[in-house]
């Protein structure tokens, strides 16, 4: 993956994993992004593991972000953490957002997840943690 600028906006990808149709909440939080001054590439809804992985690396984008509400988030996750990682994009941290039980939560972080956003979350603040998220993999990245 080629270098990515230090002045570069962060690059954020989101995407709609599964067969979930319902795309408001990711829409609301790529508003807030872009509002942000992040460039925001969403990729849409149902999409596979390994198409948003293949856009990651493409776009050369600083942080993945999936949203789901289907209850699929443990088995999607881990399925896109695994295939980041064979295309040698470990560098690009995953976050999870939408219907996640406590539990799973927890679950997420230990299969890879940066950072699981639940349904309620401050939109400030996960708007802070996926900038400070972006930032700091872009400088290892650049390390």
């Amino acid at each position: 993956m080629p270098a990515a600028s230090s002045a570069r906006k962060p690059r954020i990808l989101l995407a709609k994993p599964g067969l979930d149709g319902h795309d408001r909440g990711v829409k609301v939080v790529g508003m807030a992004l872009r509002d942000a001054g992040m460039e925001v590439i969403y990729l849409g809804l149902r999409q596979s593991a390994s198409s948003i992985v293949s856009a990651a690396q493409q776009e050369d984008v600083d942080l993945i972000g999936l949203s789901v509400l289907s209850g699929v988030h443990l088995a999607i996750t881990a399925r896109l953490i695994a295939e980041r990682d064979q295309l040698g994009l470990q560098s690009v941290p995953v976050i999870v957002g939408g219907t996640i039980p406590a539990d799973d939560a927890q679950e997420l972080l230990r299969l890879g997840a940066a950072a699981v956003f639940p349904v309620g979350f401050d939109l400030a603040a996960m708007v802070d943690a996926v900038r400070e998220l972006a930032l700091g993999a872009r400088e290892a990245a650049n390390a």
